[in-house]
């Protein structure tokens, strides 16, 4: 599976899923545009993806806050002219686990910024280009905790609520219009969010490298009839989509 010529723009890239998702991309030939808000991390990993071939617009921003949406966006439509395909991985958990009851404002309406408006605005964003092309695709990151609530998760897990809502929500209202929007939940991974989130694990966790056949396949033109779905990465077989 290649896409080359296909312009893939991914948020929250510096680390984990995002890293793992931004050197998937890169071996088979996209033109991506990565954004995090740790620049020193983001240099490395745009490093790594050019060793790989890839061209690569690598901009420092926090997708939560518009001016940077709108800086990101800006550079990279000017850079190759379009985005085909938006990524919104960007999250974060916020405090340790804690009850509702004790859980700070400050933080919670962080992570609803995060977490929900970051999707929300940078959909929004590209959304125009895309429908004026009639060509697409949307790919929110969700999670267990979007359909099941856990003690302890928070406002991260009432945030991926929102986001399939969300994604749900576009997906009919651009039903019919070539673009697809769908959702994936990557399943527990090794990461530093998974370490926050469960601190004493004692389980096996997936590399958040076997979990991007799921993305591969819903920014290709394979899934192009495919849209307001959501995915389970982990129990994806990508040889399986392409039959």
């Amino acid at each position: 599976m290649k896409f080359t010529n296909k312009v893939v723009m991914i948020t929250g890239a510096s680390k984990g899923l995002g890293r793992a998702l931004t050197l998937a991309f890169a071996e088979r030939g996209a033109q991506l545009a990565i954004c995090a808000r740790n620049e020193s991390t983001l240099k490395k990993i745009k490093k790594e993806a050019e060793g790989l071939g890839a061209t690569v617009l690598a901009i420092p921003a926090d997708v939560s806050n518009p001016e940077d949406v709108e800086r990101f966006v800006s550079i990279t439509e000017a850079e190759y002219g379009r985005v085909d395909v938006l990524i919104n991985n960007a999250s974060v958990f916020g405090p340790g686990p804690t009850l509702l009851n004790d859980y700070p404002n400050e933080d919670f309406i962080n992570v609803i910024q995060v977490n929900v408006f970051n999707p929300f605005i940078m959909t929004k964003r590209v959304l125009p280009g895309m429908l004026a092309r009639n060509e697409g695709s949307i790919i929110n990151v969700t999670s267990e905790a979007g359909k099941t609530g856990f003690a302890e998760w928070g406002a991260y897990g009432i945030s991926k609520f929102a986001v399939e809502g969300l994604t749900q929500t576009w997906a009919d209202e651009t039903e019919d219009s070539g673009i697809r929007i769908n959702m994936v939940d990557p399943g527990e991974m090794d990461t530093d969010m998974h370490d926050r989130a469960v601190p004493d694990c004692d389980y096996p966790l997936a590399n958040p490298s076997e979990v991007v056949d799921v993305f591969l396949y819903l920014a290709s033109d394979a899934s192009t009839d495919v849209t307001g779905k959501r995915f389970e990465a982990q129990a994806f077989s990508l040889e399986g989509a392409e039959e």
